[in-house]
């Protein structure tokens, strides 16, 4: 399977206009308070930075709680959606890529949420992206990452590919290739007339133990990981976790 996607061609101005789903699917209140609870819990007062800010799902509401956020992004299509619901001066948005951009001044907390690590598609980007991360936080101040566990247990021998949600007018695959890490996810949408729409985002998956060594390189200890934001505890059948790593020195 070959990687050959662009993330700026993925989030273009179509993805962006239906990326938001209010108040369902990612969108949903049982899914955003526990995490804005936790992320403003980590920023202790400070100044926040999100990577991949997107059109301000998370971003939003954590600076309505009087938390200063800036974000970095590199799709300006999905920077201008949220650019319509708050402007420059309440919320900082600056245009580029996680692994390399640079926001003005330092930080107590840079987060990144959903999986987004993953976007990146090369673990010499994603160790780039933990640099950045470093670059950019205080002493003692604290990068998190919200990310799933690959799912390599539900392929049978000889089988590349995974149905991961099935729902009403959607489905959801996942195409893997083991020997690079690399997946990609097919997303299936019905509509009325059972006309079918095709997207596709591809990813590099990373594990645990693989993620805390990238940490380790840039400079950062584990301090916790929980299988959700509401602090369930991580163990083998957890499909994702929230990984808070603390930056050790200057």
């Amino acid at each position: 399977m070959k990687i050959d996607f662009r993330q700026e061609d993925i989030w273009d101005a179509v993805a962006a206009r239906n990326y938001d789903t209010p108040g369902v699917g990612m969108f949903s209140p049982e899914i955003i308070e526990p995490t804005v609870n936790r992320l403003a819990e980590l920023a202790q007062d400070g100044r926040v930075l999100e990577f991949a800010i997107g059109t301000g799902r998370i971003a939003i509401p954590l600076a309505r709680r009087g938390i200063s956020v800036t974000g970095i992004e590199l799709s300006k299509p999905m920077a201008d959606r949220l650019r319509e619901k708050t402007d420059e001066s309440s919320l900082p948005v600056i245009i580029g890529d996680m692994k390399n951009t640079l926001a003005p001044g330092r930080y107590s907390l840079v987060y990144l949420v959903y999986n987004t690590i993953s976007n990146l598609l090369t673990q010499e980007d994603q160790v780039e992206c933990f640099k950045n991360a470093a670059r950019h936080l205080e002493v003692g101040g604290r990068f998190v990452i919200e990310l799933w566990v690959p799912e390599l247990r539900k392929l049978p021998p000889g089988q590349d590919a995974v149905v991961f949600r099935n729902t009403p007018g959607y489905i959801g695959l996942d195409t893997y290739n083991v020997l690079t890490q690399h997946v990609v996810s097919h997303h299936f949408k019905f509509d009325e007339n059972n006309k079918v729409s095709l997207s596709r985002t591809p990813h590099r998956y990373i594990w645990p133990a693989e993620l805390d060594l990238m940490a380790q390189l840039a400079g950062f200890t584990l301090e916790s990981r929980t299988a959700d934001w509401e602090g369930s505890v991580f163990t083998a059948e957890s499909r994702s976790h929230v990984s808070v790593y603390c930056k050790l020195d200057g």
